[in-house]
């Protein structure tokens, strides 16, 4: 079994509840989706074949047993849910990132999954898988992109609406150089949900141009 990968790399989380921890990055490519603010435009085509052997044979040699799945968007291969559990199988906490717009029902449990709800200001909200939202677990989360207080707004309707607060963790990660953090944490106290701010942190460290951090 092999994947089409983007980039593989060492490095800290960036987002999620795991920000700030070493992890190992499988950043796969391809994706069905074109968000306005994408920042990983070059994983959209290109790619090397590589075996899910390999892969977590790389993973191996790094001194921490975390790893991130991200894209592109993971679950377009049809061979990203069996990276998942060899990787599980090896002793790794393993986290997915899916841009939300594909089922995650029948991924292994053991995977801790980060859907990504498309607010409208990607231009992708109708993408939106929505069962995906009954099928969350613990160790799931949510993310919401915002571009502006219109996303937030929409995003606060979607949180209060699914009642996702009481479920799983929910990241409100601020567009990088559109909304400031200030802002972003304004609101967010303002509407006096549990709610976690989720800044690239990659981005402050190494720059917003940085590619395999």
């Amino acid at each position: 079994m092999s994947l089409t990968v983007c980039e593989t790399f060492y490095s800290l989380m960036g987002e999620s509840t795991a920000a700030g921890l070493a992890a190992f990055f499988i950043r796969l490519a391809g994706c069905n989706l074109r968000c306005r603010y994408c920042d990983t435009t070059y994983a959209y085509e290109g790619g090397m074949g590589r075996s899910i052997a390999d892969l977590v044979g790389q993973g191996r040699t790094f001194p921490v047993r975390l790893a991130l799945v991200t894209g592109g968007e993971p679950l377009l291969q049809a061979d990203t849910p069996a990276l998942l559990v060899q990787l599980a199988d090896a002793g790794f906490t393993v986290f997915l990132e899916t841009n939300g717009s594909l089922p995650i029902r029948d991924l292994d449990p053991r995977v801790r999954r980060i859907v990504d709800l498309k607010c409208p200001g990607s231009g992708m909200s109708a993408h939106n898988y929505w069962p995906n939202l009954k099928w969350l677990a613990p160790g799931d989360e949510v993310k919401f992109v915002i571009s502006d207080r219109p996303d937030f707004d929409w995003a606060v309707k979607i949180i209060k609406e699914r009642d996702l607060t009481s479920r799983v963790p929910v990241l409100i990660s601020p567009v990088f150089g559109v909304v400031t953090p200030r802002d972003a944490a304004a609101w967010i106290l303002a509407s006096g949900l549990p709610l976690r701010l989720n800044l690239q942190l990659h981005k402050y460290i190494w720059g917003p141009e940085v590619r395999g951090v």
